[in-house]
């Protein structure tokens, strides 16, 4: 089952978390099948981009989505990654050419979407309630580095958008493959205001807790992806920090832990249908007798035949029940 590990580091400001995502994980790729499966590559890509995902929004506790999008001028146009406040995620990507063979099923970032140095990465926390003319945060940055150098994983990336957009030094490790797609992620606290998670910690010399921050983020460097997918949480966490005194917190599962879920409907559809407009909608059913539309996350296929388009655009009171079904 999914699973979600908060821990920290009594007496220091410094946190982390340790996600891993199992059933939900292979339910969002066994989903996508029936649109066509991505290649290797970019499935790993979505699986760590889901990982991460889920680790930022239990990150900052957002009553909002979060949602992670790399996009440049590669054969993958767009990866995108959707993480609700209840930690149930949704990822998909467009590609528009062909990913290069590779053996070991990995390419990097300058390959697959950042190939003229062009790629971006943002973060947007998009609230669930707004208020009236907020709109959603976003932070952008690119993926490459301070030194114009291509940043080759996205693991360097988020590392980048964490120090420079939160202000906060952040290790990340992920991996991902077909069966499980997981997340490693340090985070040095602000010695001032909450201090730790308890906000609790006393005052004490930043030089020093700088180096311990130091100490343990290179402890979690050690961490091979190999060793992320294969091994549980616990013995991850226990190799790692087995000198270090940690503090755990009950791990976040099933309903109240990560899971794959989408957010389409039939009633999602039916207004960016009538967002088309009744003229545009009525050709559509003129050239192929209905309109059908399938949802990039989850491949969930909804069909409106000509009685279905017709409601759209009259009084629902006025007009028979739907004589289509979610197919």
């Amino acid at each position: 089952m999914s699973e979600l590990h908060k821990f920290l580091f009594e007496g220091l400001p410094v946190r982390g978390m340790l996600v891993r995502l199992t059933d939900g994980w292979q339910e969002a790729l066994r989903r996508r099948e029936s649109a066509g499966a991505f290649d290797a590559p970019l499935r790993r890509l979505l699986g760590e981009m889901s990982a991460a995902g889920v680790l930022m929004q239990a990150n900052i506790k957002f009553n909002g989505a979060v949602v992670m999008q790399i996009f440049g001028d590669g054969p993958v146009k767009l990866a995108v990654t959707e993480v609700q406040p209840d930690l149930s995620f949704r990822s998909t990507a467009k590609v528009v050419g062909e990913l290069p063979a590779t053996d070991g099923g990995r390419l990097p970032l300058e390959i697959m979407v950042n190939v003229h140095g062009q790629g971006r990465c943002a973060i947007t926390l998009d609230p669930k309630e707004r208020l009236p003319g907020q709109q959603p945060y976003q932070g952008v940055v690119p993926l490459n580095g301070e030194d114009g150098a291509a940043l080759h994983d996205l693991s360097a990336v988020l590392e980048q958008y964490m120090r420079k957009s939160e202000q906060l030094e952040s290790k990340l490790i992920l991996a991902a493959n077909d069966d499980v797609a997981c997340g490693l992620l340090i985070q040095r606290l602000p010695i001032e205001g909450t201090g730790n998670l308890e906000g609790g910690a006393p005052e004490v010399d930043p030089v020093e807790m700088a180096e311990h921050y130091n100490r343990i983020a290179h402890l979690a460097s050690t961490l091979k992806q190999e060793e992320l997918l294969t091994l549980d949480a616990p013995t991850i966490l226990r190799r790692l920090f087995w000198e270090e005194d940690v503090r755990y917190f009950e791990p976040m599962t099933g309903l109240d832990g990560p899971r794959f879920a989408c957010t389409c409907s039939r009633e999602r559809v039916a207004d960016m249908l009538r967002s088309l407009g009744q003229e545009e909608i009525d050709s559509i059913v003129a050239e192929q007798g209905q309109v059908e539309i399938g949802c990039d996350f989850c491949g969930q296929h909804y069909r409106f035949d000509p009685v279905d388009t017709a409601e759209l655009f009259t009084d629902g009171a006025d007009t028979p029940p739907s004589s289509s079904r979610l197919q």
